[in-house]
């Protein structure tokens, strides 16, 4: 699994990379982390409001920084 954290380096970059670090580490998930501060790459995303939550190249969230739980959730369907 390949996850990236999409933003300028912000505050609410770092937490939600923080947060997903710790929701793959709960889950038992073999992950990569990579962090994409190129804004003509976060765009190509589709992305607007940064941070964004990409996995395998599918977007799960950008604009805001979710609770633990919320990215638990995001991930967890994707382990199997």
């Amino acid at each position: 699994m390949i996850i990236k954290i999409l933003g300028s380096g912000c505050t609410n970059c770092v937490t939600l990379e923080r947060i997903t670090r710790q929701a793959v580490a709960d889950l038992g998930i073999d992950a990569q982390f990579e962090k994409v501060t190129d804004y003509a790459a976060i765009m190509s995303y589709g992305i607007m409001s940064t941070p964004g939550l990409v996995v395998d190249e599918k977007v799960l969230l950008s604009g805001r920084v979710p609770t633990p739980a919320k990215v638990r959730e995001l991930l967890e369907p994707l382990t199997s």
